[in-house]
């Protein structure tokens, strides 16, 4: 089991950097941040771009796998993303990871700053699968041509290319059945933040019929089950996986039983979201995290 950190982008850097140097130096595996424009209540406060943080958090560590959690189509292009992913994966020395989602325009601040139109639910999924399918393309190969129906590339350039080969692995937030077809066919990784839920158990019997699905969706594409990472974002469910030690062992023996590969918490914060001590977070990293391994 392996188990990643997320860092919101709402420091600035001189408070931020310990954090990321931290996240390696306790033994996490990967470390992430948000890529959004603004998010959720925190919109009126202090919010950074994630590539340039990442690239920041890559130049102060040096094991630590980077990502974002999520890339969207919501303000992103594949053309000019696909530089700076490059750019990325190459400052880190190939070890950056992509995590995509297909955002919700009209619900989120991202959407509705910069006025996009709403779509159906089927629109965002469309948009998504061309959003992932581009991105594939432009990372392997260069003068890539792209017609899609919110895309279009005409021989687009990526020299040098990814330091990853055949390209950067891909992290595929997917709930769905679609969105997870499409994790199935792309991804090196699914991520679930799982079906909601009043109460903890109700959220993994949710978590529990997601995996089932993903398992057939693998099957559909004619992947092995056991060639794709599977991530749970743990914060997703009702009970903050780092409001104590006892809380985070005990979901991480949860997403283990349900084969998960890899979870997913939260730095925690003196507010809401994620409201918790950093000292349940120190603690974990040093009595829990060396047992995952």
């Amino acid at each position: 089991m392996r188990a990643g950190i997320v860092i919101l982008p709402e420091d600035r850097w001189w408070a931020a950097e310990p954090k990321w140097r931290a996240a390696e130096e306790y033994g996490f595996d990967h470390a992430w941040t948000y890529d959004h424009l603004g998010w959720r209540n925190l919109v009126d406060g202090p919010w950074f771009s994630a590539v340039p943080t990442l690239t920041a958090a890559a130049m102060v560590t040096s094991r630590i796998r980077l990502g974002t959690f999520v890339a969207s189509p919501v303000a992103r292009h594949p053309v000019p993303f696909t530089r700076e992913l490059i750019t990325l994966d190459d400052v880190s020395d190939g070890r950056f990871v992509l995590g995509v989602g297909a955002g919700v325009d009209h619900l989120h601040y991202d959407g509705a700053v910069l006025g996009a139109p709403e779509l159906t639910a089927k629109q965002r999924v469309d948009r998504f699968t061309e959003f992932v399918e581009a991105l594939d393309g432009l990372l392997m190969t260069d003068k890539f041509d792209f017609d899609g129906e919110y895309y279009r590339a005409r021989g687009a350039r990526n020299l040098p290319g990814p330091v990853q080969r055949p390209r950067l692995p891909f992290v595929v937030a997917a709930n769905g059945p679609r969105t997870m077809t499409l994790a199935a066919r792309f991804g090196a990784g699914w991520v679930t933040t799982g079906k909601g839920g009043t109460t903890a158990d109700e959220w993994w019997a949710g978590v529990k019929q997601l995996t089932e699905v993903f398992d057939q969706r693998l099957d559909a594409v004619g992947r092995d089950r056991a060639s794709v990472q599977r991530y749970v974002n743990l914060d997703s469910s009702p009970v903050f996986s780092l409001s104590s030690v006892e809380a985070f062992r005990d979901a991480v023996g949860r997403a283990g039983e349900l084969g998960f590969t890899d979870v997913i918490s939260h730095w925690p914060r003196s507010s809401t979201p994620y409201e918790g001590r950093e000292a349940v977070l120190e603690q974990v990293a040093s009595d829990v995290l060396p047992e995952l391994r």
